[in-house]
């Protein structure tokens, strides 16, 4: 069965990085586009950004392109989500996704 398990999540100060990774398992992954989600307390699941097969092809919401950045290494089953310039907006539970499921989520705060 599908397994994702995203890792990379912490507390950092605002202006800081953290890299995200969700380790895919239980499907062909290089088949399959993948994508980073976010929930802040309080507020609905939203699209962060999302990555083809072939990690050529990207998408990212408005409130983090420039400071986020979608990658993939299909030797690993890997995805990455590398988080710069980050906000106490940012705040939120991220979840890797592909289809259908969800990983079980790796908690972000930015807070001074």
């Amino acid at each position: 069965q599908v397994q994702l398990v995203e890792s990379g999540g912490g507390l950092v100060q605002p202006g800081g990085s953290l890299r995200l990774s969700c380790a895919a398992s239980g499907f062909a992954f290089s088949s399959h586009g993948m994508s980073w989600y976010r929930q802040a307390p309080g507020k609905e699941r939203e699209l962060v950004a999302v990555i083809n097969t072939f990690g050529v092809g990207t998408y990212y919401a408005d409130s983090v392109k420039g400071r986020f950045t979608i990658s993939r290494d299909n030797a690993k089953n890997t995805m990455y989500l590398q988080m710069n310039s980050l906000k106490p907006e940012d705040t939120a539970v991220y979840y890797c996704s592909v289809g259908n499921s969800w990983g079980q989520g790796t908690q972000v705060t930015i807070s001074s």
